[in-house]
C-alpha cells in the first residue's frame, strides 16, 4: 500500500517532526505487521530518525550541517541551492522502519523528521507499507 502525505515547510532550512502524520496514516490501514518505507521524492529534502524529546537536537543538527555545508561556497550549480542538494544527499531520501501490532517500532526518544533544505515549499512524502 502506498500512502502520499503533503507537508508545507515554513523556513529555508528546518527539521519537521512528521511522526504523528505518518502514524495517523498507518492507523487508517488494516496492516498490523510489516515494513514501513518512508520516501522523499525531492532532491533538496531528506528524512531521518532522531531524538524528538529535546528540540535543541534538531537545532544542533541544522547548526552543524550549516557549518559543514554553507549556503554560499562557490558552487557551480546556478540555481543557488547547491547546499540544499548536498545536505539532502548526505541525510538521505528514505528510512525503513518496522511495523508491529499496527504501530511503528521506534525507540523511546525517536521521532521521524522531514528535513527541509530549500524551503519554504509544499512537499510530498510517500509511505510504502509492506505487510509480512
Amino acid at each position: 500500500m502506498l500512502i502520499e502525505c503533503k507537508i508545507t515547510s515554513k523556513k529555508n532550512t528546518e527539521f519537521i517532526d512528521i511522526t504523528r502524520t505518518i502514524t495517523k496514516k498507518i492507523e487508517k490501514t488494516n496492516i498490523k505487521s510489516g515494513t514501513c518505507c518512508i520516501f522523499i521524492p525531492h532532491t533538496t529534502a531528506a528524512v531521518t530518525v532522531n531524538e524528538n524529546a529535546d528540540p535543541a537536537v534538531k537545532e544542533d543538527m541544522l547548526m552543524e550541517l550549516n557549518k559543514l555545508i554553507p549556503f554560499e561556497d562557490g558552487y557551480k550549480h546556478l540555481e543557488g541551492n547547491s547546499a540544499a542538494h548536498i545536505k539532502a544527499s548526505i541525510m538521505g531520501f528514505n528510512e525503513t522502519l518496522i511495523l508491529d501490532n499496527g504501530k511503528l517500532v521506534l525507540g523511546t526518544w525517536q521521532g521521524i523528521y522531514f528535513a527541509e533544505f530549500d524551503g519554504p515549499r509544499e512537499r510530498k512524502i510517500y509511505v510504502k507499507l509492506m505487510e509480512g
